[in-house]
């Protein structure tokens, strides 16, 4: 009889443990996750209910919740349109998205980090009150990259080499997250239905995120980067000069950017091609890489990696096994290389930083309705993807290339500025996607910078990425250096 009791007891005890450690998991570990998962119906209508934190730029909120007189409490008012790619939206009928979703447990006051307060607030009988959720955006650098693009389609990326902070970030076209944050159905579901059918896709921050874009020859610079941390090959490396060259195995010619050669001679150096932007003596570099080294280098700048910022960033792509043709297509950018404009940017910090890039970031700081800090991100080393002296060379030959090659609207008076232009192909007929990308100022970098435009910039393929990028970029690094 005993022994029976003894094991209905263990049995019990075994049960006991089990059901705690499952409460425990889903109360306290898995809480977070939890309650950000959008199908968590119930979470979405109790912060409803929160006084949700606010989101602030340069120690003033971008948005708010503000007392309103109905079941809900509090409506979100967003201030402006400009960091609504960031920020996203917060709404009862639409779900939502940007930091209003990836830092919901902490505005919603439920994040795991916050549990005594929790209790406080249910001992007190008092609502938690969501914490403040500071970002590392810049006012004066995100009003810059905003005016600078103008109404044109495209995104820009600004990130202090150093640290990884990202000063800036703007995607347009953008939409107003106060048509999604109302609390009647009709007119919320309408505006949502609008932009999301909007073949221009407002609601996607182009940035980080959506379809991705060929970067044409700022890709160049993770080529050059793969064939100077090979060991054999430098700047000063011999390519024949040609105007037109066949892809290997096919009949299909490629020429450089109007169809010269890449200046004088019956030869060219790295160094030259990089500066002057060919594409011919890129493709013949590519063939004789291989596609395993670009892709190598690729993937420790960041290619193909799963980046939270916190916000989920889509991992740019560098093709799977193409042939050699393709291959040699991938020297400049084109085939199926696709990137976001933040991957671009972390190329030109890591080139910044000596050959490091550190981990982009957007939170600042997360405190908390008593003043606790939450949150206090460290900067962080990503990777080490080349050398000290491979990003000194390529240094160089950026800032050659704003000063006499192919990038000379990005240069600033009294600033050495190093840069890289691209216009990239996207079909016969279709606009170009226009590029630049580089850094400021040269010697002891403050702001990388990554730039595209969609459309050609509204010129189909009459503009270049010179022309149209390169300017815009200028307007953003001189607004980080003149602050």
């Amino acid at each position: 009889m005993n022994r029976q009791v003894r094991r209905v007891g263990l049995a019990l005890v075994v049960m006991f443990l089990a059901l705690f450690l499952m409460a425990s998991s889903i109360q306290v570990l898995r809480a977070d996750s939890l309650y950000s998962d959008s199908r968590n119906v119930r979470a979405s209508y109790e912060t409803y209910k929160t006084q949700r934190g606010p989101i602030l730029v340069g120690g003033v909120p971008v948005v708010e919740s503000v007392p309103y007189n109905d079941a809900y409490r509090f409506l979100r008012n967003y201030e402006s349109v400009i960091y609504s790619p960031v920020i996203g939206y917060f709404s009862l009928f639409s779900g939502s998205n940007g930091l209003e979703r990836a830092m919901n447990s902490y505005l919603s006051g439920q994040s795991s980090a916050q549990f005594f307060e929790q209790i406080n607030a249910l001992l007190d009988g008092k609502p938690v009150i969501g914490a403040a959720v500071e970002l590392t955006l810049d006012p004066a650098i995100q009003r810059a990259a905003w005016d600078a693009l103008g109404n044109r389609k495209g995104a820009v990326v600004a990130i202090e080499p150093s640290t990884g902070r990202i000063l800036a970030m703007v995607s347009k076209p953008t939409f107003d997250a106060n048509q999604l944050a109302g609390h009647l159905y009709e007119p919320v579901n309408d505006a949502y239905q609008l932009y999301d059918k909007d073949e221009d896709q407002p609601l996607i921050n182009k940035a980080i995120a959506g379809d991705l874009y060929h970067p044409g020859s700022v890709f160049k610079l993770v080529v050059t980067a793969a064939a100077l941390e090979s060991g054999q090959f430098s700047t000063t490396t011999q390519f024949r000069n040609l105007k037109s060259y066949t892809l290997p195995g096919t009949q299909t010619a490629i020429r450089n950017s109007g169809g010269s050669t890449c200046g004088k001679g019956d030869t060219v150096t790295l160094e030259v091609a990089l500066i002057k932007s060919c594409n011919i003596p890129f493709a013949m570099l590519a063939t004789e890489l291989g596609d395993d080294r670009i892709r190598a280098m690729a993937e420790l700048m960041g290619f193909g990696a799963d980046l939270s910022i916190p916000l989920k960033v889509t991992p740019s792509v560098y093709p799977e096994d193409p042939d050699l043709s393709q291959t040699a297509l991938t020297g400049f950018g084109q085939f199926d290389v696709r990137v976001s404009p933040l991957q671009m940017a972390m190329v030109s910090s890591a080139i910044a930083n000596q050959g490091v890039m550190m981990q982009p970031q957007l939170v600042e700081m997360v405190v908390a309705s008593n003043l606790n800090v939450l949150q206090d991100p460290e900067p962080k080393v990503l990777s080490v993807p080349l050398s000290r002296l491979s990003a000194g060379y390529l240094t160089r030959m950026m800032v050659d290339s704003v000063e006499v090659g192919a990038a000379t609207r990005a240069g600033i008076s009294g600033f050495a500025v190093a840069g890289k232009t691209g216009t990239a192909q996207n079909g016969p007929t279709d606009p170009y996607t226009l590029w630049f990308t580089g850094f400021a100022p040269a010697e002891a970098p403050k702001v990388a910078v990554a730039v595209v435009v969609e459309d050609g910039g509204g010129i189909g393929q009459n503009g270049t990425g010179n022309q149209i990028a390169a300017p815009i970029a200028r307007a953003v690094m001189k607004a980080v250096l003149e602050r």
